[in-house]
């Protein structure tokens, strides 16, 4: 067996593809790397099935070397992320913000349930398992009913994730790390507090969260603090995912504890995301926390687009393609259309990178119009990270809904319960989980 996401030989080819975004010549190592036998495609799914020769796997150790020198920079001080923002004053919330906050929970595991069995097949297929069952449109959760044996062979299913999260094996929502970051966070804060520091979110991770449930640049910087890098280090030494969608699925909680306070949950967000991200995956990180945040008070999701847009640096990848997506979201194309655009422009990004994912959910949301089950289908039939992004969307729509309002199909399945990887907390209910969330919240008492 080789461990995926952290072979050296599997990451060269990533990094030249991030440092060339970045800007940074790199065509020397590529060309010193072509002509030792390495490959200038990166891997789709994290590694090759065999083991490198040791000769390349020593090279591509030295030019990973040489490609953080040139090219991975630290993630900026929050007071110079901070100086980039305007203005964000707090916004006050009503006296619904319980039932928001325990809707948002819901959203989120409803939205990731969805996405679990089709996360990495890509839309094509999505698209034809769905008309075989009979289920195209996307309305409810995933089914293998009636699911022709050739389909099944052509589109397999996420493995780990199929057996208990199609409609007819739903007991609950199954563990996934858009879930177990949450819930990680959520301890984080309880045991450390609303000052908690980045030593505080490495420390979690060593304590509780199982290395084999990480991945991109999750299990990099996971590597690197066994390694002994500061967690200031952890995200930048041999780190090619670094802008990927990792630090943007485990934001939302500190978004839920700053209801209306879009500043304090970029500023918490930042503080988690830079242990693994810089660039567009650190603002994408904010960019969730302000999304959560902004639900919670709202009245509708073009209110709550505006709000968070204002955490994403101006000029930045990501903010260019938030507005892409709420435009495309927004215009008269239709859903077909409009997805072949955000393919056509962003198709050449990872299926786990964030500028990509999310235009994607700024796209599913403003085309939502606040309808749930169309929101969360929107982020999964377009085939790239399905269940991340449906967890997002569902996140948001459920803290705009709040928990009456949202529709028992998909909320009944979860019986509100949250299987997890984390020491204490496996099958944890959600209405606990948001009783927790609002005791958090410096103006609000515990109900």
């Amino acid at each position: 067996m080789r461990l995926t996401w952290a072979q050296p030989e599997d990451l060269v080819a990533h990094e030249l593809v991030q440092s060339r975004a970045e800007g940074h010549d790199v065509d020397d190592i590529a060309d010193r790397w072509a002509r030792a036998g390495g490959s200038l495609i990166p891997v789709r799914g994290g590694a090759t099935p065999e083991r490198a020769p040791e000769q390349l796997r020593a090279l591509a150790r030295d030019l990973l070397v040489e490609l953080d020198d040139r090219a991975a920079a630290a993630a900026p001080r929050w007071e110079d992320t901070a100086a980039l923002l305007p203005e964000l004053p707090a916004r006050p919330v009503g006296d619904d913000l319980a039932d928001r906050v325990h809707g948002a929970w819901s959203g989120r595991a409803a939205g990731c349930l969805l996405g679990k069995p089709v996360e990495k097949i890509p839309r094509a297929g999505i698209e034809e398992i769905l008309r075989a069952t009979g289920r195209w449109p996307l309305r409810t959760y995933f089914t293998a009913r009636g699911l022709p044996a050739e389909v099944s062979a052509r589109w397999p299913w996420n493995r780990r994730s199929a057996v208990n999260s199609l409609e007819e094996n739903i007991t609950g929502m199954p563990e996934d790390d858009d879930l177990n970051y949450p819930l990680l966070n959520l301890r984080v804060l309880e045991q450390s507090g609303r000052a908690f520091t980045t030593d505080d979110i490495a420390q979690a991770w060593l304590s509780d969260l199982p290395a084999g449930r990480t991945f991109t640049a999750e299990r990099i910087a996971y590597r690197n603090l066994l390694d002994g890098y500061a967690p200031d280090e952890a995200g930048r030494v041999r780190n090619p995912f670094r802008e990927w969608i990792g630090a943007l699925i485990r934001t939302d909680v500190f978004g839920w504890v700053n209801p209306g306070d879009l500043h304090e949950a970029a500023r918490m967000a930042y503080t988690d995301g830079r242990l693994s991200h810089t660039g567009n995956g650190l603002w994408g990180a904010m960019w969730a926390a302000a999304l959560a945040s902004a639900s919670l008070v709202c009245a509708d999701v073009g209110e709550v687009l505006d709000s968070a847009a204002r955490v994403v640096p101006d000029g930045s990848d990501l903010s260019a393609a938030l507005r892409h997506g709420r435009e495309l979201g927004e215009g008269d194309r239709d859903d077909t259309a409009a997805l072949d655009e955000l393919h056509a422009r962003y198709g050449d990004l990872h299926w786990v990178h964030t500028v990509n994912n999310a235009a994607l959910i700024a796209f599913a949301l403003a085309r939502s119009d606040g309808d749930f089950g169309r929101g969360i289908a929107l982020a999964v039939i377009a085939g790239w990270d399905t269940d991340s992004a449906g967890a997002t969307v569902g996140s948001v729509l459920g803290g705009l809904l709040g928990q009456r309002a949202l529709p028992p199909e998909w909320t009944a399945p979860l019986q509100n319960r949250i299987a997890t990887s984390l020491p204490g907390m496996h099958g944890v209910q959600i209405d606990d989980l948001a009783r927790r969330t609002l005791a958090l919240i410096p103006t609000t008492q515990e109900p």
